[in-house]
């Protein structure tokens, strides 16, 4: 056969289909406790990308490696098919989003099933379906009965061009455009339909301890957003030169009560009802929020006002400034600057010529926390941290912390506070291609709930206008009101896209449940997911909305898991010359082209082989011909085997390979269990060359042992390798699918087994070593002289003992003490390396297994090896092993 190619079009097709008609990877309904395996979906734009291609084939691999270990494994798939980019496509080809999403979805599931991944068909689902997107509107209104829905007034992304409300991650650059038109964007006050996800704030910042199985950049990812912090509300009394009280109290919140006596000045955030006052007297306030302020700008903003606040713990007042990095929705919207201990603040007061005291100085060292020290100097930066209060009245002398406790407690007005960085969750969409938010609006009722029985609220035939084109739908928008029966006008904003996928995980629970959104028996049994893989960039919105959902699922519904994802895998992208592929850079590789020129197993293996999956890697051509030819090399190498003979003896050489079949298993196991798939996979391509190797150097194989690692080898790879691993193993003679076999197992342990292998490699290495600095060109015979057995007995007395004087407990052994200045000088060793010693093989198996490798050093270096214990050797020679390290002998 070719060394070049094989035929994988026919072979991945055999298989594919082989696997449809057994429906190998239906997961039945009866199943109480299945491994679940989950990747996010995907947007259905029309074509896989790489990342898509890894991110499924991580999960791919894992779900078929879990269902090899005898798990009943659930692993579906589905569509993330509402959006705007479907509706945005529609218009400009004059078509509908439902038959674009469609015709997406059909192409994109067919790329899927040529990748030969193992999904439950029967459960996909599309969340642009009325029967996905009637339980959207049903959770909406039992959020709305718990008391989590709530409608108001609130600023928006608008996009006066595309007439619709832009989320944030929407609006692009520094010029803020829009991300579709890349016409600017305005801030544009709308009522906006919010989930009150603030109302779980709390439990959602204290759970991420808990999410062992998450990475931690993701868990910090999610404590910054949610933002929680503890800290005082402090009273500013704020007014005029004529009426210091005039705007009454302003509380401030802040985490650094310790502070307090450095405030110099007060900031209002540019939409403050102060500031809004000011806006209409004061033409620099007008001027500044209307045309300066940048609350996104590199450095931060203000404008001076004639106003004063009142300090409530020192009486002074402070100018009031509006300022653009104070925001209205965090905190109060108003703060007092410190800027001797906060950089902002700092920067701030530089620009507006505000005064800098320190009040808070580092902790001397060796200090007895009753002296003052010196002020820092912060005329150049802030002194952030704690430490010890200085210039601070009678306060002066404590340390931060307990300065915060007594100055909060001892000011009139003030109160210990938690603030969050968290807001409740706006899904109020201008826009058709959503879920249509289940809502009439009547004159005499107002916002009015639609009736559960007349779910689903479906969208009408799709209006190419501008705007949104559920206001055009004049004759869907008039209806009734379901609670006086007069005249109403539906809602006509949709829900935010994340709403379909905060709950999508549990509809593949019970996809064709026509009663409800999800079986909750069964949810109960097999939730939460297991396993669930996607990209970082979902690190927060997706993952955060989900929590909240599943929580309220949990209190509203009795879902008896309040978080939905066991372990979380985030992986890394796929580059091309350290470039992150896309399609504005003109370096996307086609998943397709791949598939066609070297086969879906060549990319599944060339991508998991690369690196670990949170990793980025580097696609590279020449990576994908040297994995197409490692597969070709593997199909000879079995065809070869079926067409041979293989009656060789079960000599050393085939006990050594029998050892590394073993020693593949251990090690891969425990990879595949913690998905470093790059190591699993170099374990069965490091097993193939041994087999490689002890085919060209035996006269015939050991048939059984040759066969064991072959089987051994595509059961290794089947995760990764579906299709040829099924045609080897049907070669092989293997019973039904590779994909529904056991995993193999091994005769030793992972430790054993780097422990053999260690000690194998090291004597190869040792024996290069003397090769190389003695010039020895042909060697006659090469000795390797194993470890006198005292010395054995002498480690392990080593690795148990604690006491002081190792050499003293050593010599008290009667068989050690006899070897005299030999056990001596290895009781020095073992001494001085006390910290890091470790157990080896014992010595019968450290004999054995260089035994069995002998083949290795005589393959490489064309000259006899013997193995020989020490007793048989000269006394020189044996006194140079050690444990894990024998001696060894080279003869000219």
């Amino acid at each position: 056969m070719s060394d070049e190619s094989y035929d994988h079009a026919a072979v991945e097709a055999r298989w594919q289909d082989a696997w449809d008609d057994a429906e190998v990877y239906r997961t039945p309904d009866d199943v109480e406790d299945p491994t679940y395996v989950l990747g996010m979906y995907p947007y259905p734009s029309g074509k896989l990308h790489m990342g898509h291609v890894r991110n499924y084939t991580i999960t791919d691999a894992y779900a078929r490696y879990r269902r090899m270990r005898g798990d009943d494994v659930l692993h579906p798939m589905g569509w993330d098919a509402f959006g705007l980019p479907a509706e945005n496509a529609a218009k400009e080809r004059d078509t509908n989003p439902r038959d674009w999403t469609f015709d997406c979805i059909d192409t994109m599931k067919g790329q899927m099933e040529s990748m030969g991944f193992g999904y439950d068909w029967d459960r996909e689902v599309a969340t642009c379906t009325p029967d996905y997107y009637k339980w959207n509107q049903w959770f909406f209104r039992r959020f709305h009965e718990a008391g989590l829905v709530d409608r108001r007034d609130a600023d928006v992304n608008w996009c006066p061009s595309c007439e619709t409300v832009l989320a944030d991650e929407q609006v692009e650059g520094e010029e803020e455009l829009c991300w579709r038109c890349d016409n600017p964007v305005e801030q544009r006050e709308l009522s906006q339909w919010f989930l009150e996800i603030t109302e779980y704030a709390d439990e959602l910042v204290d759970y991420i301890d808990e999410l062992d199985g998450w990475p931690d950049s993701v868990r910090q990812m999610q404590r910054n957003w949610i933002g929680r912090q503890y800290g005082t509300r402090l009273p500013f009394a704020v007014g005029d030169a004529d009426d210091p009280e005039r705007y009454g109290t302003v509380e401030a919140f802040t985490t650094r009560a310790d502070t307090v006596f450095g405030a110099t000045f007060f900031a209002l955030a540019p939409d403050h009802p102060i500031a809004e006052e000011l806006v209409e007297a004061d033409d620099a306030v007008h001027e500044f929020v209307h045309h300066e302020a940048d609350p996104d700008g590199d450095e931060p903003n203000g404008v001076e006002t004639d106003l004063v606040a009142t300090n409530p713990v020192t009486g002074g007042e402070l100018p009031v400034f509006v300022a653009d990095f104070v925001l209205s929705d965090v905190g109060t919207g108003a703060l007092m600057g410190v800027p001797g201990h906060d950089d902002r603040d700092h920067a701030f007061a530089e620009k507006m010529g505000v005064d800098i005291d320190p009040v808070v100085a580092p902790e001397p060292d060796g200090w007895d926390g009753e002296s003052v020290p010196d002020a820092p100097d912060v005329s150049e930066s802030a002194f952030t941290d704690d430490g010890v209060l200085v210039d601070s009245g009678e306060y002066s002398g404590l340390d931060s912390e307990t300065a915060r406790e007594r100055i909060t407690a001892d000011t009139e007005g003030a109160e210990e506070a938690t603030q969050y960085r968290l807001r409740d969750w706006g899904i109020s969409r201008q826009r058709y291609w959503g879920t249509p938010i289940p809502v009439v609006h009547c004159d005499d009722c107002g916002p009015v709930l639609v009736p559960e029985d007349d779910l689903p609220v479906e969208l009408p035939e799709f209006v190419n206008t501008t705007g949104n084109p559920l206001d055009a739908a004049e004759e869907w928008k008039r209806t009734t009101c379901p609670d006086c029966g007069g005249d109403a006008v539906r809602e006509t904003d949709t829900m935010d896209t994340f709403v379909d996928s905060s709950w999508y995980f549990l509809r593949y629970v019970s996809p064709d449940l026509d009663d409800a959104p999800f079986d909750r028996a069964q949810a109960n049994d097999w939730m939460p997911v297991d396993q669930y893989v996607g990209g970082i960039e979902h690190a927060v919105m997706h993952l955060l909305y989900s929590r909240f959902f599943t929580k309220v699922v949990a209190d509203e519904e009795g879902l008896e898991h309040r978080e939905p994802f066991t372990n979380l895998l985030a992986q890394g992208m796929v580059q091309l010359e350290g470039e992150a592929m896309s399609k504005s850079k003109g370096n996307t590789v086609s998943p397709q082209r791949i598939v066609e020129e070297y086969g879906a197993d060549t990319a599944r293996l060339f991508m998991m082989q690369a690196a670990q999956p949170e990793r980025d890697f580097d696609w590279t051509e020449e990576g994908v011909r040297s994995t197409y030819r490692f597969l070709t090399r593997l199909k000879e190498l079995v065809e070869d085997f079926e067409s041979g003979a293989a009656d060789g003896d079960r000599d050393a050489v085939a006990e050594y390979v029998e050892s590394e079949t073993d020693a593949a298993v251990a090690v891969a196991t425990e990879e595949y269990d913690d998905l470093t798939f790059n190591v699993a996979l170099r374990q069965a391509q490091d097993l193939v060359g041994t087999l490689r190797g002890y085919r060209d150097y035996a006269d015939d194989v050991h048939g059984p042992t040759f066969e064991r690692g072959l089987d051994v080898a595509v059961r290794l790879l089947s995760p990764v390798v579906p299709h040829l691993a099924e045609e080897l193993y049907d070669e092989l003679g293997g019973d039904g699918f590779v994909a529904e076999a056991d995993w193999p197992s091994a005769a030793v342990d992972r430790g054993t087994a780097r422990k053999r292998r260690n000690l194998v490699e090291n004597t190869r290495e040792d024996v290069r070593q003397i090769v190389e600095v003695a010039g020895i060109d042909d060697p006659e015979r090469i000795d390797v002289v194993v470890t006198p057995e005292w010395k054995f007995d002498a480690l392990e007395i080593a690795v148990e003992s604690d006491a002081d004087n190792l050499i003293s407990e050593l010599m008290g052994e009667d068989h050690i003490r006899e070897q005299g200045d030999a056990a001596a000088s290895y009781g020095q060793d073992l001494q001085a390396e006390r910290e890091a010693l470790s157990r080896t093989l014992d010595p019968e198996t450290e004999y054995e297994s260089l035994v069995a490798a002998a083949w290795l050093i005589e393959r490489e270096f064309d000259a006899p090896v013997r193995v020989v214990r020490a007793a048989e050797a000269d006394d020189g020679v044996a006194n140079k092993a050690e444990p894990g390290r024998p001696a060894i002998d080279i003869v000219e």
